[in-house]
């Protein structure tokens, strides 16, 4: 979503007349689109800041901009740390940064934090997609949810929902402009409500647009991944059977504390059910290890649950607590050492399930929709499965055309091959 944030806040300023430059000494304005779900996202944007401080001791009137989710958790407070900074703004504001640019700006620096009672979005006419074969659609932003490591509710504000038509014209626009595959955004896709009945309505309209050749989504909350949305999603042929799941812990006493507001035997019926309908699907999932008050029976719990749902690929953080969040004034952490052996067995785990997952697939054929030439490999191209695996292979195919390849050799993370 920030990634997708950026190229939106992009084709505004390009609209108001500025250009992108390829380094920052050139740069008249220099803007960091933040996160701040992770502390190690936060020291990031310092230690970036710290270092374009120099492109302002050498030219004082470059404007720097600290945007998104770490300007609205710091607000006012970054400017003691980082008082060079000209403009902090949330995510809800990122839409007035242009105005925010115009002459004469303010001799001080500006905080505009306030959240917005819609959802960040431009003119799909706006947005360059050139040689871009998929494209993302913001759905809905904010969360209600309020996991107690979560500062998601803090600095995106409460759950919206945009408008079915606003998004059906938006997928129709970057249909015409060359998008093959639409992947739509929200902290929970699954509480969508901004048609009649909800996502699954969302996605039949979706799936209805004429050139569209693959749907996908994320990020569901398994509290909310219904009956009907796991129906939908198996009976529309242009849905991808790949589904990112996040279930945090295996734990039921972990996913208490943490207010994920289901239980491992809940969130073991939804796999089940996806499975069932779904019998191609890849699954991947998001795991924190090191919460506070988490035990080594905990830990095994987590463990347990990925060797029997057999994941193509997890996501796996470090606890650390986040302002303003619950589990902040939890008093139990876990050492960092701990934490990062829970981590690493975790993920020695899931790279040997991955590979024998990958395995399974030598000899087949799957359907791959061409990005390009492959970053690495002479003379080969890439491009994802529907199950959103990774595939280069050799042969002659132009970009966004769909085709399909024999699996002859596979990683953990990749699958190669050749045209069928």
């Amino acid at each position: 979503m920030n990634v997708h944030d950026s190229e939106m806040l992009a084709a505004l300023l390009k609209a108001d007349g500025w250009s992108v430059v390829s380094n920052p000494e050139s740069a008249d304005v220099i803007i960091l689109n933040t996160c701040s779900v992770r502390d190690k996202a936060e020291q990031k944007v310092f230690s970036r800041f710290g270092i374009l401080k120099e492109v302002k001791n050498s030219r004082p009137d470059t404007c720097f901009v600290l945007a998104g989710c770490m300007a609205r958790a710091w607000g006012k407070t970054v400017l003691k740390r980082m008082p060079f900074i000209d403009l902090v703004v949330g995510p809800g504001m990122l839409h007035k940064i242009p105005e925010y640019l115009e002459f004469p700006r303010p001799s001080h620096p500006v905080v505009q934090i306030d959240s917005s009672d819609t959802v960040f979005s431009v003119d799909p006419e706006l947005v360059d997609i050139q040689n871009r074969y998929s494209a993302w659609v913001t759905i809905m932003e904010g969360c209600d949810n309020y996991c107690s490591y979560c500062i998601v509710p803090y600095v995106r504000g409460k759950e919206r929902s945009r408008p079915e038509n606003d998004i059906v014209n938006e997928v129709t626009a970057l249909v015409q402009k060359g998008a093959r595959e639409i992947t739509l955004l929200g902290q929970n896709v699954n509480s969508y409500n901004g048609s009649a009945n909800g996502f699954p309505e969302l996605l039949r309209k979706i799936h209805a647009i004429p050139g569209l050749l693959r749907i996908r989504f994320t990020t569901s909350h398994p509290k909310d991944m219904s009956d009907s949305l796991i129906g939908t999603v198996a009976e529309l042929p242009k849905v991808c059977e790949y589904l990112h799941f996040p279930v945090q812990s295996g734990s039921n006493r972990i996913l208490e504390r943490m207010n994920r507001g289901y239980t491992r035997e809940n969130y073991l019926n939804r796999v089940s059910l996806i499975k069932r309908l779904m019998p191609n699907v890849a699954l991947s999932s998001d795991f924190m290890v090191g919460f506070p008050g988490e035990t080594e029976d905990d830990h095994c719990d987590s463990v347990n649950l990925v060797e029997s749902v057999k994941y193509d690929n997890i996501f796996i953080f470090i606890y650390n607590p986040r302002t303003k969040t619950r589990a902040a004034g939890y008093d139990d952490d876990i050492p960092l050492k701990v934490k990062t052996q829970r981590l690493e067995d975790l993920l020695k785990r899931q790279r040997r399930i991955s590979m024998e997952r990958n395995r399974d697939l030598i000899g087949s054929t799957v359907e791959v929709l061409v990005e390009g030439p492959a970053k690495r490999g002479e003379n080969l191209m890439t491009g994802r499965s529907r199950q959103n695996r990774v595939v280069n292979f050799t042969g002659a195919v132009k970009s966004g055309e769909l085709c399909y390849v024999m699996i002859e050799s596979v990683s953990p993370n990749c699958l190669y091959g050749c045209l069928a």
